[in-house]
């Protein structure tokens, strides 16, 4: 009898170390699946890859002889009223020389709406030598209805570019942003009760 009390304990015990074992994988497979997009952001901000630009904290010193044509393009995704287009279509940049380029935004609808730009440049081996000072990527942008707005982008091409042996004959950089819809945050329920009160 005491066999059989010390094999169901012992099989108890395994019973237990299996399903302890399978909770930690299961919990370290989701702990790496919510590291995985932080992990590839970081990732492609240290490389440029994917055409992801850096983020420069101050201007190099120069500007240098070699000239680089800049193109600037703008979309917005579907599901978001705005007319979104750069002042100008491309420059022509040294590289070090610290420029300020302009986008306009204009709310199409007649409420408010909120968006949320992302970009990348192209070729996108050229992600590493572009410099972002500022710009307005990656911030919520709320527009009034009808509301038009200017968004500054400030940047360089980083010099290290003309060392660069896979983009010598490189004339050409385009700079693209797209902007997304971004969801009203719900309110919470006092406010709209203190909202309907006043109406």
């Amino acid at each position: 009898m005491n066999e059989g009390l010390n094999q169901d304990r012992s099989r108890y015990r395994r019973d237990m170390l299996v399903a302890g074992a399978c909770g930690v994988f299961v919990a370290a497979m989701v702990g790496m699946s919510y590291a995985a997009v932080p992990l590839y952001d970081w990732f492609c901000r240290a490389t440029g890859f994917g055409g992801r630009t850096q983020v420069a904290t101050a201007a190099p010193q120069g500007p240098f002889g070699r000239r680089i044509t800049v193109r600037f393009d703008a979309n917005v995704a579907a599901g978001l009223p705005w007319r979104f287009v750069p002042e100008q279509n491309s420059i022509e940049v040294r590289l070090g020389e610290v420029v300020t380029v302009n986008y306009l935004a204009t709310n199409l609808a007649a409420r408010e709406t909120l968006g949320q730009a992302a970009y990348n440049v192209a070729p996108a081996t050229t992600g590493i030598h572009f410099q972002k000072i500022n710009c307005f990527c990656f911030t919520e942008q709320r527009l009034g209805p009808g509301e038009k707005r200017e968004m500054p982008v400030v940047f360089y091409v980083d010099p290290a570019l003309a060392q660069d042996a896979e983009l010598t004959d490189l004339n050409t950089i385009t700079l693209s942003y797209s902007f997304y819809a971004l969801p009203e945050p719900p309110r919470p329920v006092a406010d709209r009760g203190t909202k309907a009160a006043t109406n």
